[in-house]
């Protein structure tokens, strides 16, 4: 005996579907930050990598596909950021990003002092992030502000 089932049971099972995948995914939580490297030292540009933490608290994994990002600490530009990945973030759990970024060194000096100090800084970056899911790409824009503390000592 076979089994058939109606096409507005069907109809139904494939909305429900179509509604649970495709939810906006939450904004992702900073974390942290570690092993802050100078990969190169120049005069008018230099290089930094980081690693950031992040939490993913969607029921999900999603996937990084690129970062465009402009970073600035007390309100002066330090740098910019644009990276290709191919990351695969798990579903409510915590996960490394390891980030670069070229530092205008110009602007480095403006806040140096409070970086040997010790000091709390206002960190903000603003840009976008392109994250998807099963290859489907959406991107999405980032405005991170908060303080940080960051000390050389």
């Amino acid at each position: 005996m076979k089994k058939t089932f109606s096409p507005l049971f069907c109809g139904i099972v494939v909305a429900l579907i179509l509604m649970t995948s495709c939810r906006e995914p939450k904004d992702l939580e900073y974390r942290d930050f570690r092993n802050l490297k100078l990969k190169q030292l120049g005069f008018g540009s230099s290089t930094i990598n980081v690693d950031l933490i992040y939490y993913n608290p969607n029921n999900f994994g999603l996937q990084l596909k690129n970062t465009d990002l402009d970073i600035y600490i007390d309100s002066n530009y330090l740098g910019h950021s644009a990276q290709e990945y191919q990351i695969a973030i798990p579903r409510r759990q915590e996960f490394t990003l390891p980030f670069q970024v070229d530092v205008d060194m110009k602007n480095v000096f403006k806040n140096a002092w409070n970086t040997l100090r010790g000091k709390e800084v206002w960190v903000k970056i603003t840009g976008t992030v392109r994250l998807g899911k099963m290859n489907i790409y959406k991107t999405f824009p980032v405005n991170y502000e908060g303080k940080q503390q960051l000390s050389l000592f």
